[in-house]
C-alpha cells in the first residue's frame, strides 16, 4: 500500500527506531511511546487489521508474538512483565490501518481500563 506510514518505514522511505529487522517482521519504537519500552511489531507485507485472512496465513502471527518476547528480554523488560496488544477498529483506536503489535512495559501498567 502507497499511503501507508508503516509500509514506508520498512521501504526506509520514513526514519525510525528500528530494533528488529526480519524476513517477516519489523520491530521499532512508538513515536508517541506510552510507557519507557513501547515498539510496534509489525509485518513486511502490507495487512490491514487483525480481521484481514492473511494474518493468519503461514506462521505470521507467531512469529510477531516470538518478536515480541525476544524484544521484551533484549529491552530488559521480561520477568518484570510486559502487555502485547492488537488493537481492531475506531473504538479500539486503530490509527495506522496495518497490522501491528504493541509491546509495552518498564513500568506498572495497572489493569486494563476504558476510559
Amino acid at each position: 500500500m502507497t499511503d501507508c506510514i508503516f509500509c514506508k518505514i520498512i521501504a526506509g522511505e520514513i526514519p525510525a527506531e528500528i530494533v528488529y529487522n526480519g524476513t517477516h517482521v519489523t520491530a521499532f519504537r512508538d513515536i508517541n511511546p506510552v510507557a519507557p519500552v513501547h515498539i510496534l511489531i509489525i509485518p513486511n507485507q502490507h495487512i490491514d487489521h487483525i480481521r484481514d485472512p492473511r494474518a493468519f496465513e503461514g506462521e505470521l502471527l507467531k512469529e510477531m508474538v516470538q518478536t515480541a518476547n525476544e524484544i521484551a528480554a533484549m529491552e530488559g523488560i521480561a520477568e518484570s512483565g510486559y502487555r502485547l496488544l492488537i488493537n481492531y477498529g475506531p473504538d479500539a483506536n486503530l490509527v495506522v490501518p496495518h497490522l501491528h503489535l504493541h509491546l509495552i512495559g518498564g513500568k506498572f501498567l495497572g489493569p486494563m481500563v476504558a476510559v
